[in-house]
């Protein structure tokens, strides 16, 4: 597979190439990259030390909070440096690694995603079954299976990008290396793998989309025979649910569910779920939820107290 490819490294061209632009966007990115560390560190680590945040819905948000933490580490520090310098260069098995990272994290975030609205159907439509269907056990059995599945996704992703030839251009009009883009440097016929692209990223995140907005449609239906209570708490959990679900899906479909072609917006588009989302989903999961936010108001006196004894 390598043995065609003549190209060791790749150019990219980032968000911008106007010297005050790549300023500004060191200086806002940096302060979103900051943020989404220190909300999803603060999900994790709450939901680690609070015995009130042991029920499977925090037990996913936990890996929902670690995949985003990873998934936009995959691209946010490398774009942030690359801001810094008027060429931005990156090795081969650099953009190789990175494109196995940023899918791993990416289809992670989406099985997690999918197992969290299992785990709202399951609650609200069988109650009493509940405690028994989603036991830790089971939970940990389904995020191993989604462990496995993005593993599997990402392979697929890194033996379509191992299987063209780079043998001429090597300047990617974008911020990072993604399938996308390097299939506009193949010199070879791209149809199949674009073909292939399209079956896998682009069926993931289209098939998993309409899942997750039919499961949330079948919750809120079930709803009518709630009590008020009943219905005002779960009607949150799934809003806050449905948000982080759009926000994330939809820029992900119009990414992956087209042919191999860029638009000058793509750039921009594939921002909201890199950056944004990653960025939103503590502030949406904390804000709320009432649960969360006592349960850190817990963690910080208790870390006070501490620090007063000392």
């Amino acid at each position: 597979m390598l043995l065609n490819n003549n190209v060791t490294e790749f150019i990219l061209l980032g968000l911008t190439q106007d010297p005050v632009w790549k300023k500004t966007v060191f200086i806002i990115f940096l302060l979103f990259y900051l943020g989404t560390l220190l909300g999803n560190l603060l999900i994790i680590s709450t939901i680690k030390t609070s015995r009130a945040l042991g029920s499977p819905m925090y037990f996913f948000l936990f890996y929902l909070s670690l995949s985003d933490t990873c998934f936009s580490t995959s691209i946010a520090p490398r774009m942030i440096v690359d801001s810094l310098f008027k060429k931005a260069t990156i090795s081969f098995s650099e953009c190789i690694i990175q494109v196995f990272t940023f899918h791993f994290f990416g289809c992670l975030e989406i099985f997690v995603l999918i197992l969290m609205a299992v785990d709202r159907y399951v609650a609200i439509c069988k109650p009493l079954h509940y405690a028994t269907i989603m036991n830790l056990r089971v939970c940990g059995v389904l995020v191993a299976v989604a462990w496995v599945g993005s593993c599997v996704h990402s392979l697929v992703q890194i033996f379509l990008a191992l299987s063209l030839p780079y043998c001429g251009p090597n300047v990617i009009d974008h911020y990072f290396c993604d399938l996308q883009p390097l299939l506009n440097l193949a010199c070879a016929d791209i149809y199949m793998v674009n073909l292939l692209l399209v079956s896998n990223s682009g069926a993931i995140s289209t098939v998993s989309f309409v899942l997750l907005m039919f499961s949330y449609v079948v919750i809120l239906h079930s709803l009518r025979n709630h009590s008020a209570e009943g219905r005002r708490k779960a009607l949150s959990t799934c809003i806050s649910h449905i948000t982080v679900v759009v926000l994330f899906f939809v820029p992900c479909i119009f990414i992956y569910t087209r042919p191999a072609t860029t638009f000058p917006m793509d750039k921009m588009i594939s921002v909201f779920y890199t950056i944004g989302t990653p960025l939103l989903n503590p502030l949406i999961y904390t804000l709320r939820n009432a649960e969360v936010k006592n349960a850190m108001s817990r963690l910080w006196s208790k870390k006070l107290i501490s620090d007063d004894m000392r």
